[in-house]
């Protein structure tokens, strides 16, 4: 779910956050990449979109855009283009994938091959309720560690 993704981000974002240089980029940039993958389904905030849905029309759930292989080539265009991204965005996306690998439906890592890498975690159960309420709270013990050290 999404707020599972996101949770799980922003633990990572805030412990990055200490080797950022521009924060306004970062943590935003990384926050977009973190619901980037699901622009493959219309259920998602990014696949509401008209070019989310345009989107859908070519690519199947779960298919290119929910592999390291996309988030590896973006990446690597990125730090040849814009670097100042490449970091948020590969942050924020593999993080994405590496949550729904976890899932029964799970990813294709390396698409187009058809290894996938899946496990248990069902979506909306009470693990996961679980796994978001333990990332909530590290975020906020993180957060305010920070808050804490900065007075």
């Amino acid at each position: 779910m999404l707020k599972t993704h996101l949770a799980v981000n922003i633990l990572f974002i805030l412990l990055f956050l200490p080797f950022v240089s521009s924060y306004y980029i970062f943590i935003p940039f990384a926050l977009i990449a973190t619901l980037l993958p699901d622009i493959d389904t219309g259920f998602s905030t990014m696949g509401k979109m008209k070019a989310g849905r345009m989107i859908q029309f070519f690519v199947r759930h779960r298919g290119v855009f929910h592999s390291f292989t996309f988030c590896i080539i973006v990446s690597v265009i990125l730090a040849a283009f814009i670097p100042i991204l490449a970091l948020p965005f590969f942050l924020g996306y593999s993080l994405h994938l590496f949550v729904d690998s976890f899932t029964p439906e799970g990813i294709k890592p390396f698409w187009p091959w058809s290894k996938s890498s899946s496990w248990r975690l069902r979506t909306g159960s009470t693990i996961e309720t679980t796994l978001f309420l333990s990332f909530l709270i590290a975020d906020l013990l993180v957060l305010v560690l920070m808050v804490r050290s900065m007075l």
